[in-house]
């Protein structure tokens, strides 16, 4: 298979499905230029098959002669070759990976230049200062970009360049001083780098290939591809297309331009425009920007085929699409088209009108919403305080943020590894800030428009962003606006939504999601009807009745120790555990009784007729008193109360070496007897009290832990005694009377369980499986330990492709899931399948609960809205995950 494809290239198959090969942008350059015939420069793309190969095992064989092929065919087509001294063919080089990645590879544009070659495209263009602006740029890049030299070493120079000549933008800067810089360039690339700046067009393009191929690895692109769950060895395409100039003069532009509002969904036209520019300073933020509307007045024949061209785009991708174009001397050229990244209210907003105006079916508009689209509608605002506005800017990612400012990436990560909650504050935001905007609350930037590298990727995240807030002045640890200064720590507000900035912490509210979601999710909803049903984990009355407000059918997980860790509770329980004789924690299990009834009777009542899975006691003892070290340091210090000294002799006849593998879940049932039946009393007794009143409980009583048939059948037995009693108590022999709803079932969270799932399914009405447990023991990972620097390590290296505690293991606990769900089914065929796990509010995982033939997820209450949108998407993919 060829290494190289020219845009032209006369596919078996559409262009734009063969991402995987020609990365997303060489493969809808091909689209524009081989199927729609929109004004493309002719160009080829080297496809992500010589990038891994290239990583793996150096330049690919055979590449020079494809490159030098290709290159031919270029020249020939542009009737000018690349280097010519007379008049050169230029050409840029960018990387375009499967998945979009805005800013995170690298690009070189002007290549081809060279100290005679700029002469003669001095001549050809008639224009030596644009010629000379063009060189300077080329060097600038290849030596940050190829050589690896540092950017302030070009960026400082320039600066007093046009500080001296008193020019107020970098179009300003006359011919002889650009040329002067050129030479400055040149030197300091041959102080600092090992290999000087290459003359010789072949080597600068063989160069910046490699570059780009190596930027699939850079710390960026890495640290931006664990973000968003892309797979490092995909590798990254590179295309090489004939230059075209929108700095080239006032009837030259470049511009970025959505088919929608990304930050609404409005319908229209949107995006930035710059005069006499390359599209680098549109994208970099470098210089403001003015709205592509401003194109009606300069160009009016220009803005009216651009809109035709979007029309067109946005009905053959079916969906929003973002542009980059170019304006040179009154001609249009498109450099690239892509589907364009949008805010959650934007993504809410298209898919209801898309289906109307685009004609598209619910179930495809339904698979390109994501969970950041839903967890940003759910976003904070502010609430109305009079706060003083010190600033603004543009609004160009929605939402509230409120922390303390931080003036650089670095500082921004030491400050949140400290616990601190941080806003990035930088003149404008270049690829190396992203781990900064990466653990930010809100980015703020002094330059950019709604396309820069800030508003971007801040959107893609759903991280609130103000973009070119004009008035603010930052320096290395601070910024001024108007009298105020901020300094380094200070607390800011900023709002997304309004492109405003307040100086110290403004309150904030819930947000108010957009009308869309309502109907969106009522889509979902009769997706998987019947299907997937989606569950809240719940334990109190709040969260239960938040979970229902979010479309929850019933709580598929009621932790009942949370509701002993309640201040008025936990000293029962440790009365209990400290009891010397079966009266004295007859007594304390009583007084839980009582308690623990109260809890239930508010938890069925807002689940009135929904399925409520309580589970019984799970964690051990232990975790309900205090720590046995803090105990025997006070021991020795101060000394201890009587109480006190009890406390530490219980603690240390509990602690273990190895807690969450020891006497808890089930266990604590076999050694403590006293303890489930005390909860399995309170529940049915709050069961009963509700259908008394007319009400319609449905009760699951799951025990935890089980890994043996004969350990739940045990159980089970424990269980169905206690409920006879309560029925014997509640007049169980009378006829006629209503009782409420009981299954008895277990949680698969061990190895073993799931192995043998067909003989523990005998004993049991329903299987709910714990995947934090499951994953924990399959791994043998410690997921309290795991998620620090052996996590980060194994996900930079690619020795895991998924951290298994957030996106569920397919091939490891995936299966075991999907062969006990199958076991258990043959033992019983009426058995109810379920997760409870964090994995249960997880698209990728929620796809693969699905193929396992599961009835229900369990998620919190927030992620009840996105567990809704996932099962519906995982059921129209048919098991396969949600499209990204």
């Amino acid at each position: 298979m060829p290494y190289v494809y020219a845009f032209d290239h006369a596919h078996r198959r559409p262009p734009m499905t063969k991402k995987d090969l020609l990365g997303g942008k060489g493969a809808n350059l091909a689209e524009m230029t081989s199927v729609l015939g929109l004004p493309v420069p002719p160009g080829f793309t080297i496809t992500t098959a010589a990038c891994r190969d290239h990583l793996a095992r150096g330049w690919p064989e055979g590449l020079d002669a494809e490159l030098a092929r290709h290159v031919g065919r270029l020249e020939k087509a542009m009737g000018r070759t690349l280097g010519d001294p007379e008049d050169p063919l230029l050409v840029s080089v960018r990387s375009g990976a499967r998945f979009s990645m805005p800013g995170m590879m690298d690009t070189v544009l002007n290549l081809g230049l060279n100290d005679r070659s700029v002469e003669g495209l001095a001549a050809a263009t008639d224009d030596e200062r644009f010629a000379y602006d063009s060189y300077r740029r080329f060097i600038a890049m290849y030596g940050r970009i190829v050589l690896d030299v540092d950017g302030a070493v070009f960026d400082g120079p320039l600066e007093e360049l046009k500080a001296r000549v008193r020019a107020p933008a970098d179009a300003d800067v006359p011919a002889a001083d650009l040329r002067e810089l050129c030479a400055r360039y040149r030197d300091a690339i041959e102080a600092r780098s090992p290999t000087p700046f290459p003359q010789d067009p072949d080597q600068q393009l063989r160069g910046a290939v490699e570059a780009v191929f190596r930027s699939w690895d850079g710390p960026r692109a890495v640290a931006y591809r664990l973000r968003e769950r892309i797979p490092h060895d995909l590798g990254t395409a590179v295309n090489v297309q004939a230059m075209v100039f929108g700095n080239r003069d006032e009837r030259s532009g470049t511009g970025v331009g959505f088919t929608r509002d990304p930050a609404t969904g409005a319908k229209g036209e949107y995006g930035d425009f710059l005069l006499n520019a390359q599209g680098e300073d549109v994208v970099a933020g470098i210089r403001n920007t003015e709205p592509l509307s401003a194109l009606r007045d300069r160009f009016p024949e220009i803005h009216r085929q651009l809109l035709d061209i979007f029309a067109k785009l946005e009905r053959h991708y079916r969906d929003m699409c973002d542009t980059e174009f170019t304006i040179e001397q009154d001609k249009l050229w498109m450099l690239q088209t892509r589907v364009g990244k949008r805010t959650g209210a934007a993504a809410l907003r298209m898919a209801v009108d898309m289906t109307r105006d685009l004609k598209l079916s619910r179930e495809e508009v339904l698979s390109r919403i994501t969970a950041d689209h839903l967890d940003q509608v759910l976003h904070p605002t502010f609430e109305p305080t009079g706060a003083k506005v010190i600033a603004s800017g543009l609004p160009a990612s929605p939402g509230a943020a409120v922390g303390r400012a931080y003036f650089s990436a670095e500082a921004a990560v030491e400050a949140v590894d400290r616990g601190e909650q941080v806003v990035l504050v930088r003149s404008e935001t270049s690829p190396e800030d992203v781990q900064g905007m990466q653990v930010a609350q809100g980015v703020l930037t002094a330059r950019g428009g709604l396309v820069s590298h800030a508003a971007v990727v801040a959107r893609g995240w759903g991280v609130p962003a103000v973009v070119g807030a004009e008035s603010i002045r930052v320096t290395e640890r601070s910024f001024a606006v108007d009298g105020v200064t901020v300094s380094e720590g200070d607390v800011i507000s900023l709002d997304g939504s309004t492109g405003e900035v307040m100086v110290g912490e403004v309150a904030v509210s819930a947000p108010e999601p957009p009308a869309e979601l309502a109907t969106v999710l009522g889509w979902a909803d009769r997706v998987r009807r019947g299907k997937l049903a989606v569950r809240v984990n719940a334990d109190n009355g709040p969260d239960a009745r938040a979970g229902r407000e979010f479309g929850a059918e019933g709580i598929g997980l009621c932790r009942t120790e949370h509701m002993f860790l309640a201040e008025d509770r936990l000293p029962i329980v440790r009365r209990m555990i400290l009891a010397d004789t079966p009266e004295e924690e007859g007594a304390a299990l009583e007084a839980l009784r009582v308690a623990q009834k109260e809890d239930f009777l508010v938890i069925l009542s807002e689940m009135d007729g929904l399925p409520v899975t309580v589970r019984l006691l799970d964690p051990p003892l232990h975790e309900f008193l205090p720590r046995s070290d803090e105990l025997m340091v006070k021991e020795a210090t101060e000394g201890l109360t009587g109480e006190e000294q009890a406390l530490l002799s219980a603690a240390r006849e509990w602690e273990e070496q190895n807690p969450m593998l020891g006497t808890r879940g089930v266990r604590l049932g076999v050694v403590k007897p006293g303890l489930y039946a005390m909860q399995v009393r309170a529940l049915m007794q709050a069961a009963e009290e509700r259908v008394a009143a007319g009400g319609k409980p449905i009760v699951e009583i799951m025990i935890p832990l089980t890994v043996t048939r004969e350990e739940l059948a045990e159980a089970r037995r424990w269980v169905e005694g206690a409920i006879t009693e309560v029925r014997s108590e509640a007049g169980g022999g009378r006829r006629g009377r209503r009782r409420p709803r009981v299954a008895i079932g277990t949680m698969i969270e061990t190895p073993r369980a799931a192995i043998r799932a067909d003989e523990i399914a005998e004993e049991a009405d329903f299987f709910s499986f714990g995947t934090n447990d499951l994953t924990q023991m399959t791994f043998g990972f410690s997921r309290d330990d795991v998620e620090g620097r052996m996590m980060t390590a194994y996900l930079e290296q690619g020795l895991l492709a998924r951290n298994p505690f957030e996106t569920l293991d397919r091939d490891g606990v995936g299966e075991l899931v999907r062969r006990a769900a199958a076991a258990g089914r043959a033992t019983k065929a009426d058995l109810k399948l379920g997760v409870c796990g964090e994995h249960g509010g997880d698209p990728e995982s929620i796809a693969a609960f699905w193929e396992a033939g599961l009835d229900y997820v369990s998620c919190s209450p927030f992620r009840v809205p996105i567990a809704r949108l996932a099962a519906a998407q995982a059921i129209i993919g048919d098991g396969s995950p949600p499209s990204r």
